[in-house]
């Protein structure tokens, strides 16, 4: 690996990416496109919303999900993943790969520890 640990912007990455809830949401808009914040509460059970609101704001900022509203009644938002934020997709399928691979490790290391 050729990052020198004092010039690591990982630390900057993960400040994007860290919180229990912006790995499912980006994840959502990856798959399934643009969706409107009703659709998005839904698809991610558990999030209450102020919170989805924070995260979507805190993506939002950062240039990694695009938030379109239109001029109706009721007014309709829409949400969907940035060119710049579709770089992300390797990242979160990678971060998926080795998430399955460790949780395989800590069973067999369980498994292996009760014999």
């Amino acid at each position: 690996m050729d990052i020198e640990p004092e010039l690591c912007r990982v630390e900057d990455a993960l400040g994007i990416l860290v919180g229990k809830w912006k790995p499912i949401i980006l994840l959502h808009l990856l798959k399934e496109g643009t969706q409107r914040f009703s659709e998005l509460k839904r698809n991610v059970p558990g999030i209450t919303q102020k919170m989805l609101t924070k995260q979507l704001r805190e993506l939002e900022d950062e240039d990694i999900i695009e938030r379109v509203v239109y001029p109706q009644v009721p007014p309709k938002v829409e949400y969907s993943i940035t060119e710049y934020g579709k770089g992300l997709e390797p990242i979160l399928a990678a971060m998926h790969e080795w998430g399955k691979q460790h949780v395989m490790h800590k069973k067999q290391k369980i498994k292996a520890e009760n014999r």
